[in-house]
């Protein structure tokens, strides 16, 4: 595997999630997600339809927006961050997904809620270069 296939399983995911996270275009998404996709997140029921259900019963307001990315061989790692999903806090997500053949195939996530400034201990965000900012503490 060379550094061409990592790349071309970057942007693949990274369109992937646009397409279905931010556009909601369920049926475009439907390419990039394996008919038999393996979801091992505990928020997420199995397969591609347990992952299309979800993002159909979130508000249409949901946002998602990727940081950092990794890949090595099959596998890529994304940190981003979801935010008004409906939750009071934002989620900041590590995404790590399985491409083969040019399809996700297989996908696992770490997952906190987003610290303001007065939460966090580092005195940095946990994502960009701002702090999130809530209508009301925690």
């Amino acid at each position: 595997m060379n550094r061409t296939v990592e790349s071309k399983n970057k942007a693949l995911v990274l369109e992937a999630f646009d397409t279905l996270f931010n556009k909601r275009d369920y049926a475009a998404a439907e390419k990039f997600w394996s008919p038999h996709y393996i979801q091992h997140s505990a928020h997420i029921a199995p397969g591609r339809e347990g992952l299309f259900d979800l993002i159909k019963s979130l508000p249409p307001t949901l946002k998602y927006e990727h940081g950092a990315i990794a890949a090595e061989k099959d596998i890529v790692i994304v940190h981003g961050r979801f935010s008004n999903f409906g939750l009071p806090v934002n989620w900041i997500a590590a995404d790590i997904v399985r491409v083969h053949e040019g399809v996700l195939v297989e996908h696992w996530d770490v997952i906190q809620d987003e610290a303001t400034q007065e939460q966090s201990k580092s005195g940095q965000p946990m994502f960009g270069r701002t702090f999130a900012t809530y209508a009301s503490a925690r």
